[in-house]
């Protein structure tokens, strides 16, 4: 394959640093090899947004580890790119080679986020890939797809070829071995598709076929061929502790989103919101030990050069040896001017402690997510935090030196009353008098108090599943009802744009049928859709008119228990059963408590995917 030129072009774009590629620790290989097996990592949005995401990070040092497999990285090029590659006849490349992914073998996609849909038509489209699975032939790549919005990739069905439902350390590697054999013999692309349809995790679209009641609701999604799973389950990663993790990390010559070591301290969640798909997907909780976690951060950050290190996982201060850890970071790395971050933190274990421990080297924001503005609301979501939290919290944050706090909240939670909304303002007024309280009644000019609020879409296996979503019009009339109640010099409310939260429900919740609405928006012109600048509502309107769908039946309206999921034939090891049972004692605003404490039968731990893991 030859080189794609930039020569001419990068001279003419903003950041022409998004697609050099050559960064350090990046990783080449000699792709003169007729045996080299080409993997293109695609990541449907922006360099500084793709280079962010941990999970793309790990796959790409997994599968890098294996001999004879070359991944490589992809990004959607931004705007002013795309249109010269157009004019230039320029396809879609990967940075490490700079050649075009047209002719590599396998082209995956990571699926973070319903609206990035269409920058995966227009990235193969760039490519001179066929969009339609349908119309690929013998020697064209496959099209793998895998994320959390992998468990319902129905919408993507007549564009993807393989889907991976769950952790992909092991499986993506195991299809390409798989590949190698197949690729021997190229027999046909079905065969292959067969071989690798038994691999635990692997899910392919094709070989199922979908019908629909007269109503327009899925009657079932059943198998077209022997030997095939009736429901694929996801892969779990039952050995996090000794599961690679990347001793470098690519360091980019220009910002992103997030510019820092990124240290995973375990994988799941015990808490068990409702409104949270990542919190049930991801069961069960797995933790990596402090000795573990020493010998990759040291690895680090001699290899990226990097002064910030970051905790993540899904409820960070929820990690068992969180004290020990930031103990060992603190005492080792301070000197050295590297400082560590906490992502948003709750209030009913937060400790103060940590948090000024781990600030020594530079002070950031405080960040809380109550979710919800009144005890009613946060018991109905299962949040499992009071008010009396929030106080303890930010008094002890204001005693000791911090002068901001950030509140995130939803708006169009079930059962939400506007008495809910008049709480956030609430708790943002409290949190004024608690700061007055510590300060003799006065406010620093440094002060301040962040509201911010996104809108609540339903999601599947969440026990919020069969609610509605709230119109766009109830939502912006809330949103002008914060906007008045938290009208304060001291105070800035930020919310989320309402109309790309209506077509992330649609999408989130759509059956096989979206597939042609998604198709009809891009041939349209929709692309970057997750940027409000970009997002044209219209341009989706028109797309579900042109196929007779209604945005309501996907997005609004209110779902009954014995209704068929387009997702129903897909197992995450939580059962239907519990989701039912959780959604019953949000009506009646009954906490479920944290399952580290009593186990509530999810499912997760009777499955054989996760049995005893618990």
């Amino acid at each position: 394959m030859n080189k794609v030129d930039l020569k001419k072009i990068l001279k003419k774009v903003e950041k022409p640093a998004r697609y050099l590629g050559n960064e350090i620790n990046s990783i080449h290989k000699d792709t003169s090899d007729e045996n080299l097996i080409r993997y293109a990592q695609c990541f449907p949005d922006l360099y500084e947004v793709g280079m962010s995401h941990l999970g793309s990070h790990i796959l790409y040092d997994v599968i890098n580890r294996e001999e004879k497999i070359f991944c490589e990285r992809v990004f959607a090029p931004a705007i002013d790119m795309e249109n010269m590659m157009r004019e230039k006849n320029i396809p879609l490349f990967a940075l490490e080679s700079r050649e075009p992914i047209t002719n590599f073998d396998v082209i995956a996609f990571s699926l973070q986020y319903e609206l990035s849909y269409t920058n995966i038509l227009n990235m193969l489209d760039l490519a001179n890939v066929p969009i339609l699975r349908t119309e690929r032939k013998l020697d064209d790549p496959f099209i793998l797809v895998g994320g959390p919005c992998a468990y319902n990739v129905e919408p993507m069905a007549d564009f993807v070829d393989i889907v991976v439902l769950g952790e992909g350390e092991e499986v993506n590697v195991e299809i390409l071995n798989a590949y190698k054999k197949w690729k021997k013999n190229k027999t046909t692309r079905e065969d292959f598709l067969y071989q690798i349809s038994s691999i635990e995790g692997v899910y392919i679209p094709s070989f199922y076929d979908v019908t629909y009641n007269d109503d327009n609701t899925v009657k079932e999604v059943v198998p077209n061929r022997e030997n095939i799973p009736s429901k694929p389950h996801k892969r779990i990663i039952k050995d996090v502790e000794n599961v690679p993790y990347p001793e470098k990390l690519i360091v980019p010559f220009i910002d992103t989103v997030h510019n820092r070591v990124v240290l995973e301290l375990f994988r799941g969640c015990t808490r068990g919101c409702r409104f949270c798909q990542a919190g049930m997907i991801y069961r069960p909780i797995r933790e990596k030990s402090v000795d573990r976690l020493k010998e990759i951060v040291d690895k680090l950050v001699k290899s990226t050069g990097y002064d910030e290190i970051s905790l993540s996982s899904l409820s960070t201060s929820d990690y068992s040896k969180l004290s020990e850890l930031t103990d060992y970071l603190v005492d080792e790395y301070t000197s050295n001017n590297i400082g560590i971050s906490l992502p948003s933190l709750r209030l009913d274990n937060f400790s103060m402690e940590i948090a000024e421990k781990i600030q020594q080297v530079r002070k950031s924001g405080l960040t809380f997510a109550p979710e919800a503005g009144t005890q009613r609301l946060r018991d109905v979501i299962n949040k499992g935090v009071s008010e009396q939290d929030l106080q303890n919290a930010t008094k002890k944050a204001f005693e000791m030196g911090w002068n901001s706090v950030k509140l995130y909240f939803m708006i169009g939670l079930p059962t939400e009353t506007y008495d809910d909304l008049d709480g956030i303002a609430k708790l943002a007024y409290d949190v004024i008098d608690t700061y007055r309280e510590v300060h003799n009644g006065k406010l620093k000019k440094s002060f301040g108090v962040t509201v911010s609020t996104s809108t609540f879409v339903p999601k599947p296996f969440t026990p919020f599943q069969w609610h509605g979503q709230d119109t766009t019009e109830e939502v912006v009339e809330k949103q002008r009802h914060l906007i008045k109640k938290l009208k304060n010099k001291d105070i800035k409310y930020n919310y989320h744009d309402s109309k790309t939260s209506l077509m992330e429900a649609v999408i989130a919740r759509g059956d096989r049928r979206i597939g042609k609405v998604i198709y009809d928006a891009f041939k349209a012109g929709a692309k970057f859709d997750g940027w409000s600048e970009y997002f044209n509502l219209d341009t989706w309107k028109e797309a579900m008119e042109k196929n007779n769908l209604s945005i309501d039946f996907y997005a609004n309206r209110e779902r009954s228990y014995d209704e068929v999921f387009p997702w129903d034939h897909i197992d995450v090891g939580v059962s239907k059963k519990f989701l039912v049972r959780e959604n019953e004692k949000a009506k009646n605003d009954t906490v479920t408590p944290d399952c580290r404490h009593k186990c509530n039968a999810c499912g997760i731990n009777a499955h054989d995917i996760g049995r005893g893991m618990c």
